[in-house]
């Protein structure tokens, strides 16, 4: 099977998920895990985004489904957790590495798919933003941690600049992969400026 530039990336982004989900079962302290579950919570983060975008695009069977490579990147993203978790849970604190690097690929890659089934350019970016933050969603929840998105940090929304950028980069007709280099890394370029400078946007204040 030939792989394309793309092909790499997306399975790459499944690696950097599945060991997002691992590590964060693996170092939460209120619980007991075992290998399945910490598999399983990496599993799901990996996926996660990515199902709920082919169910709304009635894209069956869903891509883990169609695609064994996603399984294997899964595994891989597994092994390398259990292999060497301290040395990952480190580059996970300190340069919250795998969380920021997984949304820039998924939110180009499901922003791609999108377009890729004639879906509008609006829905577009929302799915490649939901592409991105569902997995980290449910494997927040499961670790009954309050998800990113919920947070003071920008992250839904540096998806979503990302999301219109590579819309408008690809209307502009700009080299596809090119284009998913660029608008990945305003996605995490974003993200990392909003750490580190503890960014939010403007909070909405209904009731005193």
């Amino acid at each position: 099977m030939e792989f394309s530039f793309y092909d790499y990336i997306g399975l790459s982004g499944i690696v950097v998920f599945t060991m997002s989900g691992a590590l964060a079962a693996l170092e939460h302290k209120d619980h007991h895990h075992d290998l399945f579950s910490v598999f399983f919570t990496g599993f799901i983060t990996a996926i996660g985004g990515g199902t709920l975008r082919d169910i709304t695009l009635g894209n069956y069977p869903v891509s883990w489904v169609r695609d064994e490579n996603i399984l294997w990147a899964i595994f891989v993203g597994f092994l390398l957790v259990i292999l060497l978790p301290r040395m990952l849970a480190k580059l996970r604190k300190e340069l919250f590495l795998f969380d920021t690097l997984g949304i820039g690929i998924y939110t180009v890659l499901g922003t791609r798919i999108a377009l890729d089934h004639g879906v509008n350019y609006f829905a577009s970016a929302l799915l490649g933003m939901i592409s991105a933050i569902f997995g980290g969603v449910i494997r927040d929840t499961l670790m009954n941690e309050v998800p990113f998105i919920f947070r003071k940090e920008i992250y839904a929304t540096a998806c979503l600049v990302g999301s219109v950028l590579y819309i408008l980069l690809n209307v502009w007709k700009i080299n596809d992969n090119a284009n998913l280099v660029i608008s990945a890394t305003v996605v995490v370029g974003i993200r990392i400026v909003a750490v580190r400078y503890n960014l939010g946007l403007p909070k909405i204040k209904i009731f005193d």
